[in-house]
């Protein structure tokens, strides 16, 4: 029989069932004959003290010596196996080793007895004779106890032991003997046996042990789980309890109307607020239709078709200004913004609608634009006149001024002029923004009009001693557009870039076409935007804070009127750092009719 397989090899019908890993059900069975070893050495030596008190005679005195140094011999190197297995630190690792060795020290020691009972087996039956066979069989019975987790380890020893001693009953004439032969190699087969169901008790036993130990694990590991799951639920928990409570008082003190609705615009929860804007107690508004309570029927808005849209696109909307009717009978402007509440299968729960008073806002805005309208037709009429006054006077007409005086009129002419430009920029953004404004579109020759803007500006950059010119010939181009407008738009990018660009540098503008679209640049050596203002370039009376603006000067407005009349005439405006150092201002403009694909 081969020791390797007979010793480390697993009979799959001996642990039936067994789902515990091979290698460390292995590992334990080694670990358990291991652990009986230091009592099976004393029991050997125990035995061996006996049997020479027992079969003390001249045959057995003659051999003593030698068969006490194999005893011995057998215990100690056994004794080593034990105590090398102990000091192991990677014993786990290679049980099948393990093993291996321990079966060999099976069948050393099963050797030696089966020896002795051979070598000194007398020739006729008597006392020593059953002596003899007891001794022997009680050395075979305890390898039951001490192998009982390998049978086949349990195989060899007691293999060792049967073999020899039947052998020489076997050749004994007398019966007794042949008896005794027949009843070792029974006893020999039930010890096997009985070793074998030991083996599968004890792979039944760490099945189920092992199988625990999986099942306490995991039951562990998941109790790990739900109580960081509990946790993480607990947490969340409290930071929705959390959040709804800062909604809650967010909704509570907000300063201006707050209502909670349904997908029908029932009112479900409303503010303080809303109750002292709209003159409405809770316990009157909820329970009701927000739409038909506070906006009236034809409103353009807030109607129910215009709330039906609205819950089928479930998408926020802001700025949505409709007149309500308050509880006393008084018409105010709300500006509402409504925010949807949905859930994961994307249904509307409810929405949030908060509403604000603009009333005031509007009149304020009215009266204020009526103001400057009023006051900058009142202040045009007679700045004109004061302009027509100082040109007569600077023209000579009326006779030679004094050097210094006629210093004194240019000055008063020039910023008499540029009064009457803020006073017009202001009045063109009331009638644009007052929707007042109007565009005479036409169809216009880009080229032509780009040229007449370099000439009607060159005076003006030759008093900053800046060049105007053409980046490349123009090609012939027509576009939609107001002509005088335009013009406008292309008079304040130029006289900008002029203003700005360092002495003797010029200001080039360029046409080009991209994507059916008219792109007209203009190009400065200034020194650039900053990032900072970049922001606010074309808002109103922005100006960068610089000593080169107030030193340049200007109204702020330019920027900001070339881009109301740029969005008119369904155009854009923008700017982009230029390469090489400065600013380049674009308009793009439709493209409606190319006159000639060659520059013209």
């Amino acid at each position: 029989m081969n020791q390797d397989s007979a010793a480390a090899s697993v009979d799959p019908s001996a642990n039936p069932g067994n789902s515990a890993d091979p290698q460390r059900m292995l590992a334990e069975r080694v670990e358990q004959l291991y652990g009986q070893t230091p009592i099976a050495v004393a029991g050997m030596l125990g035995v061996a003290v006996i049997a020479t008190y027992g079969l003390w005679g001249a045959q057995f005195r003659e051999l003593a010596p030698f068969w006490w140094g194999v005893v011995l011999l057998i215990a100690a190197a056994r004794a080593a196996l034990y105590a090398g297995y102990r000091r192991s630190t990677d014993r786990a690792a290679n049980p099948s080793q393990w093993m291996r060795w321990l079966a060999i020290s099976a069948l050393a020691s099963g050797t030696l007895w089966g020896f002795t009972g051979a070598a000194f087996f007398p020739s006729r039956v008597d006392q020593q004779h059953v002596f003899l066979a007891l001794l022997l069989a009680g050395a075979g019975g305890g390898g039951i106890w001490a192998y009982a987790a390998s049978w086949p380890v349990f195989t060899l020893y007691a293999g060792a032991i049967a073999v020899p001693f039947t052998y020489v009953m076997a050749a004994t004439a007398d019966r007794l003997s042949a008896e005794l032969a027949f009843l070792v190699v029974l006893l020999f087969g039930m010890g096997v046996g009985i070793v074998y169901r030991l083996q599968r008790a004890f792979y039944s036993a760490r099945g189920v042990k092992h199988a625990y130990r999986d099942l306490s694990d995991q039951y562990a590991s998941l109790q790990t789980q739900l109580e960081g799951q509990m946790e993480e639920l607990m947490h969340a928990q409290r930071v929705i309890a959390l959040s709804g409570r800062k909604l809650a008082l967010f909704a509570e003190r907000a300063p201006i109307p707050v209502f909670e609705v349904d997908r029908m615009a029932t009112i479900l929860d409303m503010n303080a607020a809303a109750e002292t804007v709209f003159g409405y107690s809770s316990a009157e508004l909820v329970g009701r239709n927000l739409l038909r309570s506070i906006v009236p029927a034809e409103a353009p808005v807030l109607n129910d078709g215009w709330w039906t849209n609205f819950v089928a696109a479930k998408q926020p909307e802001a700025g949505v200004r409709a007149h309500c009717l308050r509880r006393d009978g008084i018409e105010v402007v709300c500006e509402f913004s409504i925010t949807p509440l949905v859930n994961e299968d994307g249904d509307l729960i409810s929405a949030i609608v908060q509403a604000r008073d603009v009333t005031q806002q509007l009149d304020a805005e009215r009266v204020k634009k009526e103001f400057t309208s009023t006051l900058s037709h009142e202040l045009r009429t007679p700045l004109t006149s004061v302009i027509g006054s100082l040109q007569l006077v600077n023209s000579g007409a009326l006779g030679d001024v004094q050097k210094d005086i006629g210093e004194l009129t240019e000055v008063a002419e020039r910023n008499a002029q540029r009064l009457l430009d803020l006073i017009n920029d202001i009045l063109d953004i009331e009638k644009i923004e007052s929707g007042r404004f109007s565009i005479v579109s036409e169809y216009v020759e880009l080229d032509d009009l780009v040229r007449e803007s370099l000439v009607l500006n060159r005076a003006f950059a030759d008093r900053f001693g800046v060049r105007l010119m053409l980046r490349d010939e123009p090609p012939r181009i027509k576009v939609h557009a107001d002509r005088r407008r335009l013009l406008q738009v292309l008079t304040n990018l130029i006289s900008n870039a002029a203003k700005f660009s360092p002495e003797g540098e010029q200001v080039e503008v360029g046409v080009s076409i991209a994507d059916h679209r008219v792109v007209v640049s203009v190009d400065d050596r200034g020194p650039g935007i900053s990032h900072e203002f970049r922001s606010r370039i074309f808002s109103r009376f922005a100006q960068a804070d610089s000593a080169l603006t107030r030193k340049k000067g200007g109204t702020g407005l330019g920027l900001a009127i070339s881009k109301l009349l740029v969005e008119l005439m369904d155009g854009q405006i923008g700017f982009a750092e230029r390469e090489g150092g400065g600013t380049r201002f674009f308009i793009e403009l439709p493209l409606r009719e190319t006159a000639e694909a060659e520059p013209g």
